[in-house]
């Protein structure tokens, strides 16, 4: 049986994923950069969400951006696949979530 991820409460995704992960996915904390698994990887394949499993971006859309986290120019498409935009640091950021 699928998991219905829009209906599941904050104690079922602490259950559900680390501390961590936790802080980064469920209250838009991130990982210091150039540490994360992802950041420096050139593994072929496709990269899923560590919450919901959902579909994240292809690794031929990969690259190397030297900011120490993983960057990518073409995000999977979906129902589970939000961009929020972040206008700070004199900086135009997009953040696939």
């Amino acid at each position: 049986m699928a998991i219905d991820f829009k209906t599941l409460d904050e104690a079922a995704w602490r259950a559900r994923l680390s501390p961590e992960q936790f802080r980064i996915l469920r209250q838009a904390g991130t990982e210091r950069a150039f540490t994360g698994e992802h950041w420096d990887t050139d593994r072929p394949g496709v990269y899923f969400c560590a919450g919901c499993d959902a579909e994240l971006f292809h690794a031929p859309h990969k690259f190397h951006s030297g900011c120490g986290w993983p960057s990518f120019t073409l995000p999977a498409s979906g129902d589970r696949i939000t961009e929020h935009t972040d206008l700070s640091h004199g900086m135009r950021r997009v953040e696939v979530r």
